[in-house]
């Protein structure tokens, strides 16, 4: 690779601040302290974009398909790829244009900038945040098609890798896992409070209101901590996705109900979430789905006791019993029983914040995640 500034394209299909954003601002960090000049394609403006900018990103904002739920069938993803070859042009003379060294396709939602990058002929890395395996294999291995286009695939977990080389087992050999990096608060966490038997055990949530989060989990599990006399409440930061309103209806009507009134709180959008983590004594993450899990480690790095879900990611990140407590995705009951067995027993839920914070660190650091991708970006423009 020679001296001169290398130009990375990276196209992101959001322009939002939540996980997969922010990590893509971890990423984007990484390439300018590594002396590329980085430009990003959105579809369409938000508060995403003063955040690129502020890092030494210049943002575009263009049209191009960004895949949703709806569209996951066969019958739409055949529709999809029928308008493929005008999307796939109008792509690659893009890139063409930008003076592109490298694209870097953020998430299986962008189905042609792959191909289109492809077609430039220059190299593709595709970053991969999703670990889908709850669609039928058909749908999954046309979702993925797109990836084998791209020279090298960077996936969060291995769950994810594992989902994707499930459905396109040609992707195995180019496809490596790097664990999100995810920041710590700015300042030393307060201390897990030592608690009064008769106060109330704050639990906290962070997670868009979806099923795929579980927030209805994290809710009944609520009414059977008071029903077996706890004293709990319930604070969750997020809102809701599109398209899903009526859950956030179905929440706000069990919130309301005799068992729980007063004792939730959904906060709606909350940034930075550490104050709201720093006055929790337990944190959940009853996620049904979840490729890698961002909020399960900021909930260790603010050395909070942290109780989540057996499935996916979140199996990656915490250590049963060391790191956090591990329980069935979709058992209220199960989730209630391990925060009752953290009110109950304060030295191990100290002991379990303690790991968890020293874990974050060691595991789930920005630098670690930065140095990781800026080796693979100027690996693959070494070999370009």
């Amino acid at each position: 690779m020679n001296g001169r500034t290398r130009t990375i394209l990276v196209a992101h299909p959001s322009p939002d601040l939540y996980g997969s954003d922010r990590q893509l601002l971890e990423t984007i960090r990484a390439l300018i302290d590594a002396g590329h000049r980085v430009n990003t394609a959105l579809p369409a403006s938000g508060p995403l974009v003063p955040e690129l900018e502020a890092l030494g990103a210049r943002v575009a904002v263009v049209p191009f398909t960004v895949l949703r739920k709806s569209l996951l069938s066969p019958r739409s993803l055949a529709g999809l790829a029928a308008r493929a070859v005008g999307e796939i042009a109008r792509l690659r003379s893009l890139i063409r244009a930008d003076g592109a060294d490298l694209l870097l396709v953020n998430t299986v939602t962008l189905p042609w900038w792959a191909p289109a990058g492809r077609a430039a002929g220059v190299p593709v890395l595709a970053h991969v945040h999703e670990a889908e395996d709850t669609q039928n294999l058909l749908v999954r291995a046309g979702l993925n098609a797109p990836l084998l286009a791209a020279s090298r695939v960077v996936v969060n977990s291995r769950a994810a890798r594992d989902a994707l080389v499930r459905a396109q087992p040609l992707l195995e050999r180019r496809t490596r896992v790097v664990h999100n990096g995810v920041p710590g608060p700015q300042t030393e966490p307060t201390p897990l409070r030592e608690r009064t038997p008769h106060a109330t055990f704050r639990v906290a949530m962070v997670g868009r209101l979806s099923p795929r989060k579980g927030v209805d989990v994290a809710l009944d599990a609520l009414g059977h901590l008071r029903a077996d006399g706890l004293n709990a409440s319930l604070s969750v930061c997020g809102t809701v996705f599109p398209g899903y309103e009526w859950y956030e209806a179905e929440l706000r009507e069990r919130a309301e109900r005799p068992d729980l009134a007063g004792h939730v709180e959904l906060l709606g959008y909350v940034h930075p979430t550490w104050p709201v983590l720093d006055e929790a004594d337990a944190v959940v993450v009853p996620s049904r789905v979840e490729p890698f899990g961002n909020t399960a480690v900021e909930a260790m790095h603010a050395a909070r006791p942290l109780v989540a879900s057996r499935v996916q990611g979140l199996a990656e990140v915490v250590t049963d019993g060391v790191t956090g407590l591990l329980v069935e995705p979709g058992s209220p009951r199960m989730l209630a029983d391990a925060l009752l067995s953290l009110a109950a027993d304060p030295p191990r839920a100290h002991s379990l914040a303690r790991a968890g914070r020293q874990e974050a660190a060691e595991r789930f650091g920005v630098e670690r995640y930065r140095a990781a991708m800026a080796e693979v970006v100027d690996g693959m423009l070494a070999d370009a």
